[in-house]
């Protein structure tokens, strides 16, 4: 065998070993809600986006290593008035045509519990990126089909904090809380790990032909 197939050989399983310490798992928007819910006078006000995708990334020897991403399409937006929501999606609100998206990417996890975490990390909305602490509880474990499902809380976001205020003479009237709760539940996907054709391939190639 030439010593360039072996070298070869070292560096994936090298890679593989690497890679196998962590799992990749995709959101499922099926399965998940990312919502909403907001005072209003003596009322609440729910909705939720409709339109998100996200990773996350477990390490299970250093969860410290764990990571999360998430983006999330702000047009989106359904709280179940038509009329309201084009309102929100208008530049004298979330001005979706300047601003779209809206993201989240993690800096830190710390594990609270058996099955709690702390997830530290940067929401980006509006044009404002402001620190954020995610509390992560795992409601279902993964299973044989390679899907596990979340809870997410935080504390409550200010409005103000991300320029998210209608004009002056609108907010005065409107009754509308500072305050917006955010409630999600994700569902997310085991990715297909990249070790396992790494490892076949190391199996395979031993039994290749040298064509020196």
């Amino acid at each position: 065998m030439k010593i360039q197939k072996i070298i070869g050989l070292l560096v994936m399983a090298g890679l593989g070993a690497n890679a196998s310490a962590a799992e990749s798992y995709k959101f499922d928007p099926s399965g998940s809600t990312i919502g909403f819910s907001v005072h209003q006078f003596l009322g609440t006000t729910r909705g939720k986006f409709t339109s998100f995708s996200g990773r996350i990334e477990v390490n299970r020897e250093h969860p410290e290593n764990s990571s999360v991403t998430a983006q999330i399409d702000v047009r989106s937006i359904d709280t179940q008035i038509k009329k309201r929501d084009d309102h929100l999606r208008s530049a004298e609100f979330f001005d979706v045509e300047k601003f779209p998206r809206m993201t989240f990417k993690s800096r830190s996890v710390k594990r609270t519990g058996s099955q709690r975490g702390d997830i530290l990390g940067d929401l980006t909305m509006h044009g404002v990126t402001k620190p954020i602490t995610l509390h992560v509880k795992l409601l279902t474990p993964i299973n044989e089909t390679g899907r596990t499902r979340w809870s997410v809380t935080t504390d409550p976001i200010t409005r103000r904090d991300f320029n998210l205020m209608f004009a002056p003479a609108a907010e005065s009237v409107s009754g509308i809380s500072q305050t917006v709760v955010i409630n999600i539940e994700i569902e997310a996907s085991a990715q297909s790990n990249i070790t396992g054709a790494m490892r076949k391939r190391c199996e395979c190639a031993p039994h290749s032909k040298s064509t020196s």
